[in-house]
């Protein structure tokens, strides 16, 4: 699903292929490698708290606004994800 809106959206594929490499590609911005990982620090919550130094990091490159929207779309895309393992929602190719 959010493949495909991303490519309507039009984003390349060259960038999609290399999301989970993205520490090591050299596709994303400064202010995309920050939102990306905060977006892991934050979807990894067995590992802890947030590190002050990644909120550091990101508040070089992110403002205020653009952490909390990180924070919240995490935080309700995580919800929806939680929300579909439990009730096991069946995830398949669309129509």
């Amino acid at each position: 699903m959010h493949t495909r809106d991303s490519l309507n959206n039009d984003e390349s594929t060259d960038r999609l292929a290399v999301l989970p490499a993205w520490r090591e590609s050299g596709y994303f911005s400064g202010q995309e490698r920050a939102a990306l990982e905060l977006t892991e620090s934050l979807t990894r919550v067995s590992d802890g708290q947030v590190p002050d130094e990644l909120y550091d990091r990101s508040e070089q490159v992110l403002d205020v606004g653009q952490v909390s929207a990180v924070a919240w779309l995490v935080t309700v895309i995580n919800a929806f994800n939680r929300v579909a393992i439990f009730s096991r929602y069946p995830v398949g190719p669309s129509a």
